[in-house]
């Protein structure tokens, strides 16, 4: 039987699921969450008399909180640590139909980085609150090294002024390194000194490191000489150095001392952390509009071009209120997940925590093992966030035998379709915690649709949409379902969707997300591209996307036309290419790099198959040679497919399947039709598998 959770008590959805089970997970006090909270504050005098319980009356807060967007969205500001130089003229102002999504916090002056840094007694954070908890892969056994909020507001503040020395107020300046404190502290100085981060994944090849650099128009990047990963040393500065001549700020990943020599014009953090001398110890934050650039994160397209999605100052505060809302992150919460700064998860798990005033837990070192498992244990984690397959790995190597994860009291993962009995294993772990469900996309800044503490919870589904999000499921025709029929079909969202973008850097952001889609209820709806079904039970399953998008594992891969999907955790183990990290990149650009795989290939087509036992899509590779009459080996041509990819493209990709056929089928007008060849093949695997 699948585990349903229950807010006050360990309950079963007997109309949706069945008989119960013989266990029950463990009871939580559904007004003791951060939302039932704030519901038995203002549920009576918004709803009235309709109003009896924050489980009962979840639904009509939920409409209420879509449908009076400024009334929800003044009650979140007051529970998040937020601070104006200059409040809102309002919260929201929808006059402007042009404006599809509306514009949120006119005239609102502030340094959202500054936000993260001050002490808040709502929240009970002083300066002395710990606000990092971390360890070095390797110093497993020793007690975790803590940050207090002053000792982080100080570092922070010392990177600013070294920055002023070097660069003027609005330049671009990129972070390519694993997700540490030196890069948390470095994301927030940015940002405090009226500067715009430009996040890159430190995965990356060369080629797309300097694309990236250039689309973004970035100045200087900060890295690492290398990545530690399993007692190994992986290059990180070799790779900046080939992708882009841009300067380098270089950080040692372990000691003091650099272990590479850096070309004419880089420089080492030491000598970067020197420039601050002299200068005052305090610093002025750059205080900007709410719709001022601090961040600029990247999804790809059709043409291997990837998309510069801007965030602003509202995204944070996005990040922070999902969080609140539907993870229940509280004040003293430490919570982990093993990300990057350079996927969209970083940014939302750094705003989440410090705006929340819960303590940011990081591991520095592979999240495959043991040693990341007894981190959480020691750390005290109460929030872990994780992707299946990494669940998966933990499971498999019975990493967490013997430690105490009784503490965490709130499980959440993304990324890619989760397994029902990893999950039943992973919430065993914490005497059967609930695991919280969310997908979104980088350019939301948050979840459309996620679990909640607040309603039942299934493993493998969603509960409904996030916090103030309406969204409507479509037909063939683009009509909408009625909310409460089983459905499935492309989602389009309600385009007031706080902290989603209105703009793109190098793309139309009006023919990317609203061209083609319907009118509803006198407004554009938003498009998004994923295909989610809406069961009996009223629970949301993600079934792929409307563009035959690839799901590798929690790595995005785009096909004609594009849509940006992006909430992804993401972590780096390159000796593991098993282990996919999330992220975006193009079908295109896969049969780009297939294509010059071998001279005798005339075109080949990137498509995702999923195994027969369930479980996370898989790449597959189908050729066509330019002498029809060749014979050529399936294993030979994956093993070129599976090299040049590593070389070219992302070195976790990993090609499970090759087929060679003599010709692809196409349209009128020669277009590929991928989702014929990805039925064919999922056929022809099928057999097999029967066989």
């Amino acid at each position: 039987h699948q585990l349903v959770y229950y807010s006050v008590y360990a309950g079963w959805d007997r109309a949706a699921r069945g008989p119960p089970p013989y266990w029950f997970p463990s009871p939580i006090d559904c007004k003791q969450t951060n939302l039932g909270r704030v519901m038995e504050e203002n549920g009576p005098k918004l709803l009235g008399a309709s109003y009896k319980d924050p489980i009962s009356s979840f639904g009509l807060f939920h409409k209420f909180a879509v449908e009076n967007q400024e009334v929800y969205w003044k009650i979140v500001l007051k529970e998040l640590s937020i601070k104006f130089l200059q409040e809102p003229m309002s919260i929201l102002d929808a006059s402007d139909k042009s404006k599809k999504g509306g514009t949120w916090f006119p005239g609102a002056v502030l340094n959202i980085a500054e936000c993260c840094l001050l002490p808040r007694p709502s929240q009970n954070r002083t300066d002395e609150s710990t606000a990092i908890v971390w360890r070095d892969e390797g110093f497993d056994h020793y007690p975790v090294n803590r940050m207090s909020l002053k000792e982080l507001r100080t570092l922070v503040m010392t990177v600013a002024n070294a920055l002023d020395t070097m660069f003027q107020k609005g330049d671009r300046i990129a972070i390519d390194m694993p997700m540490t404190c030196n890069a948390v502290i470095i994301y927030l100085a940015i940002i405090l000194g009226g500067f715009v981060v430009v996040s890159i994944a430190d995965s990356f090849a060369p080629q797309e490191i300097g694309t990236r650099m250039r689309v973004a128009k970035a100045k200087a990047i900060f890295t690492q000489d290398f990545i530690i990963r399993g007692g190994k040393k992986f290059p990180l500065y070799s790779c900046v150095m080939k992708g882009t001549s841009c300067k380098a700020i270089v950080i040692p990943a372990t000691g003091d001392c650099l272990g590479v020599t850096l070309r004419d014009g880089d420089m080492s953090w030491k000598d970067f952390l020197s420039r601050a001398a002299g200068r005052s110890p305090m610093y002025s934050p750059v205080y900007q509009s709410a719709d001022a650039l601090i961040n600029i994160l990247f999804s790809s397209g059709t043409t291997g071009e990837p998309k510069a999605i801007p965030w602003t100052q509202l995204c944070p505060i996005r990040c922070g209120a999902d969080t609140w809302a539907n993870l229940d992150v509280r004040p003293k919460d430490i919570s982990c997940l093993p990300t990057n700064l350079g996927w969209v998860m970083g940014p939302i798990q750094l705003f989440s925590c410090f705006l929340n005033g819960a303590t940011l837990a990081l591991y520095h070192g592979s999240p495959l093992g043991r040693g990341f498992c007894k981190f959480v244990q020691d750390a005290h984690v109460s929030a872990l966030g994780s992707v299946p397959s990494l669940v998966k790995l933990w499971k498999a190597g019975n990493h967490t035998k013997g430690l105490d994860w009784t503490k965490i009291r709130v499980l959440a993962t993304t990324g890619e379709a989760s397994d029902i009995d990893d999950n039943l294993w992973l919430s065993s772990r914490t005497c059967y915690k609930p695991i919280v469900e969310c997908c979104g996309g980088t350019e939301l800044a948050s979840s459309f649709i996620q679990g909640s503490l607040l309603q039942p919870q299934v493993f493998g589904a969603f509960s409904g949409a996030s916090m103030s999000t309406g969204f409507v499921i479509l037909d063939e025709q683009g009509n909408p379902y009625p909310d409460d029929v089983p459905c499935s079909g492309e989602v389009g969202l309600f385009p007031l969707y706080f902290g989603a973008t209105d703009r793109l850097l190098n793309a139309d952001h009006d023919k990317v997300y609203f061209d083609g889609m319907p009118v509803y209820r006198g407004r554009q709806l938003r498009r998004h591209g994923d295909i989610i079904q809406r069961t009996v039970g009223g629970y949301y399953i993600v079934q792929g996307r409307a563009d035959d998008t690839m799901n590798l594992g929690g790595i995005k891969v785009e096909a004609p036309p594009f849509n940006v999907y992006n909430l992804l955790f993401a972590f780096h183990e390159p000796t593991k290419s098993m282990l996919l990290l999330p992220g975006q990149t193009s079908s295109v650009e896969i049969e780009r790099v297939c294509n010059g795989a071998d001279e005798g290939l005339l075109e080949t087509a990137a498509i995702s198959v999923k195994p027969s036992g369930g479980g996370p899509e898989q790449l597959a590779i189908l050729a066509v040679p330019k002498d029809r009459s060749a014979t050529y080996d399936a294993n030979l041509l994956k093993g070129k497919f599976q090299r040049a990819i590593q070389r070219n493209l992302n070195p976790l990709f990993k090609v499970s399947y090759v087929k060679v056929v003599p010709e692809f089928p196409r349209t009128a007008s020669n277009k590929l039709l991928r989702r014929v060849l990805r039925d064919q093949l999922k056929q022809e695997l099928a057999n097999r598998s029967k066989l």
